[in-house]
């Protein structure tokens, strides 16, 4: 599968969600991923998501396959990278908790 892998933190590149962080929680195949942004913090919903319209970020959280939401939540309060994602959540007009 090469980098994409469970807890990478990547940017969609293709769609509505073009441009916006989120989080790989499952490997479905070779070819498709389940993420999460989580939609509070991010926008991106949990959804099925091909792995050419995703780009690694060097940033990787510590969950466990199929987390929910809030796990995933927790785990990127613990990364430095937390306070950009609250960041663009609020430029967008977004919450960010």
């Amino acid at each position: 599968m090469g980098v994409i892998e469970v807890g990478r933190l990547c940017v969609k590149v293709a769609g509505r969600e073009a441009g916006r962080k989120c989080v790989v929680v499952r490997i479905l195949d070779k070819n498709f991923v389940e993420i999460t942004g989580p939609k509070e913090l991010t926008g991106v919903r949990r959804r099925r998501a091909n792995v050419k319209h995703l780009v690694p970020l060097p940033v990787k959280i510590d969950i466990s396959e199929g987390a929910d939401d809030r796990e995933v939540l927790e785990a990127l309060k613990a990364t430095a990278i937390y306070e950009e994602l609250v960041k663009e959540a609020q430029a967008r007009g977004g919450g960010g908790s």
